[in-house]
């Protein structure tokens, strides 16, 4: 550890530098005013402003999923992590890495109970795995390391660092030096062991079960290798934090989200092998229904848990079964441009036609998009990014981060709800001014649609008090307007073909775009 740092506020800078941080997500306050000094004399940390700070923990989820580490949040005291809840229970879901840096009072003045006075800790141990609040300015350093350690540890975490003031401000700091990576349990054997008698005793009535970062493309070509040889079926969880897919990959679908619909997809099924992923559950409970969405009797082999190494865990059941290397299926042949009026399909395979290759898709569609992955399986190679909290809002600072992470080398496309996302529409404003390629498709059925079929779903009977809070067209929202005051250029579209030549001008571009289109 270095000493002679001026201050505790550069003592946590040099200290996120060295540990390997380079990017902070930023919505700063008084209490910040001295960490906000020490990133504008110290380089080595990017800085990028939201103006809300839902938009703050969307951006660092997003940026963690691409980048595969943690950047750092700058939260101003508890209103402001209050704020950030929704987006970091996400980023938990998503087993995304984060640091929050938490303005605080200083030590003496917490004891007046001021207006912003809350407990920070309490807050931020509901959506994190790790809270520490710094005593003086000579623990910052290595707060600061143990923070960047615990979320940078195989399979990610959310560490919370509350940082008083007078800590900020105060001499006496010291440079930590990055820690070594918090590793996950190996693979147990037995559990390789199980899994591949499962296979070949019951083959044919088995699901591999795929999650967390079992959902990328090397461990879901084990997946189905291992599949292949059993014949057994692969299937995702339905929320999944980032998908490897497209031509080249297999063609994985997920455990459907509709309650009776799942039920009716593992129905088959009487072995589960778990490969980062957990039993498949209903989102909510409904009159009548099940919430455990396999059947009664069905058997569960935990493979690897979501923060242990699923490649590993899959190479070795690949080795226990002796399934030999199998060729990826062809998709077929890219889908052709779709005219007239969107539809469901129409927009995947539209999507899957004019796509780039290596895009990145922040997905928020909520309900329109759940069978987009049956009609894009023949697009370029891609990555698809979903919502895996059910905390909506999340869809465009994930695609925000997700840019910011790619460094402007992969364009970004987010399929975006119009209700969800008016929770954080101030991501468009930073995609202005950091000017990201990223393209928003806004869903715009003017309307949370969502929710009209859970009304239906949970067997409630719809009134005009009911359908008026369901409403988002009165007035109607001008989207293309709103992204124009925030700096980004705009369109709308009634029709695929419009869409699709809207998207390929956008793509030609490294600036943000954004298309209405009305639904």
């Amino acid at each position: 550890m270095l000493n002679n740092i001026p201050n505790g506020a550069e003592s946590l800078v040099y200290s996120l530098i060295a540990s390997g941080v380079d990017t902070c997500f930023a919505n700063p306050g008084t209490s910040e005013m001295h960490f906000v000094a020490a990133l504008d004399r110290i380089p080595g940390i990017r800085c990028v402003l939201g103006l809300q700070e839902n938009i703050v923990t969307g951006m660092a989820d997003g940026y963690y999923r691409i980048a595969e580490k943690p950047a750092c949040t700058l939260l101003h005291c508890g209103p402001g992590l209050a704020n950030g809840i929704a987006n970091l229970h996400n980023a938990r879901r998503a087993r995304s890495g984060i640091v929050n840096i938490v303005g605080d009072h200083a030590t003496y003045h917490r004891a007046l109970d001021a207006p912003l006075t809350s407990d920070i800790d309490a807050i931020a141990r509901t959506v994190s795995d790790w809270v520490r609040s710094s005593a003086r300015a000579a623990d910052v350093g290595l707060d600061a390391a143990t923070a960047v350690q615990v979320a940078g540890q195989t399979g990610g975490g959310i560490a919370t660092l509350v940082l008083p003031s007078d800590t900020s401000w105060d001499a006496g700091g010291g440079v930590a030096d990055r820690l070594p990576t918090l590793e996950a349990t190996p693979i147990d054997p037995f559990a390789v062991e199980t899994a591949a008698r499962c296979l070949r005793d019951h083959g044919s009535e088995t699901l591999i079960l795929v999650g967390a970062r079992a959902n990328m493309a090397k461990a879901l070509e084990l997946a189905h290798r291992v599949a292949r040889h059993d014949g057994a079926d692969v299937l995702s969880e339905y929320v999944c934090a980032r998908m490897e897919r497209g031509r080249g990959r297999p063609q994985i679908r997920r455990v459907p989200y509709v309650n009776d619909a799942a039920i009716k997809a593992l129905s088959r099924y009487r072995r589960i092998i778990l490969v980062g992923s957990r039993p498949p559950v209903a989102f909510f409970a409904y009159p009548g229904q099940a919430g455990f969405q396999a059947p009664e009797d069905t058997v569960f082999h935990t493979l690897c848990r979501p923060e242990q190494n699923s490649v590993a865990a899959l190479t070795m059941l690949a080795d226990a079964t002796g399934a030999p290397p199998v060729e990826i299926p062809d998709p077929g042949p890219r889908p052709d441009i779709v005219s007239g009026p969107p539809s469901q399909e129409g927009l995947a395979r539209t999507l899957a036609a004019v796509m780039p290759d290596n895009a990145i898709i922040s997905d928020e569609s909520v309900s329109y998009g759940r069978d987009f992955h049956a009609f894009t399986h023949a697009a370029p190679a891609h990555d698809w990014l979903h919502l895996t909290g059910g905390a909506i809002g999340d869809g465009l600072p994930v695609a925000t981060g997700a840019a910011v992470a790619a460094g402007g080398a992969r364009r970004v496309i987010g399929l975006q709800a119009d209700g969800s996302a008016m929770y954080s529409v101030q991501s468009l404003w930073t995609q202005a001014r950091e000017r990201l390629p990223v393209t928003t498709v806004i869903l715009s059925n003017r309307r949370y649609n969502i929710l009209l079929g859970e009304y239906r779903s949970v067997g409630a009977v719809p009134g005009q008090t009911a359908m008026n809070m369901l409403d988002l067209g009165n007035p109607v929202i001008d989207w293309p307007k709103l992204a124009e005051s925030m700096g980004v250029e705009a369109a709308q579209a009634t029709t695929l073909e419009r869409c699709a030549d809207l998207m390929q001008q956008s793509f030609k571009s490294s600036a943000p775009f954004l298309i209405e289109l009305v639904i």
